[in-house]
């Protein structure tokens, strides 16, 4: 699987997730819960699904 996501994209969506997911504990909702493991599950892999077919990249050239 090709990576395409970079380290500031990586770690943002390494704290939405963390926000996601406490806030879901605190709440109880499913849905949260679910995003912030999509979301963390991309950040790890550091590949986004959703940019695939649109060939996007937020990797800069020295992470490539």
């Amino acid at each position: 699987m090709t990576k395409n996501m970079g380290k500031q994209d990586r770690n943002l969506r390494l704290i939405a997730a963390g926000l996601f997911i406490v806030a879901a504990w605190l709440t109880n909702t499913l849905w949260m819960s679910i995003v912030g493991l999509i979301l963390l599950a991309t950040a790890v892999m550091g590949t986004c699904f959703a940019y695939m077919p649109f060939k996007i990249d937020t990797r800069k050239p020295e992470e490539r």
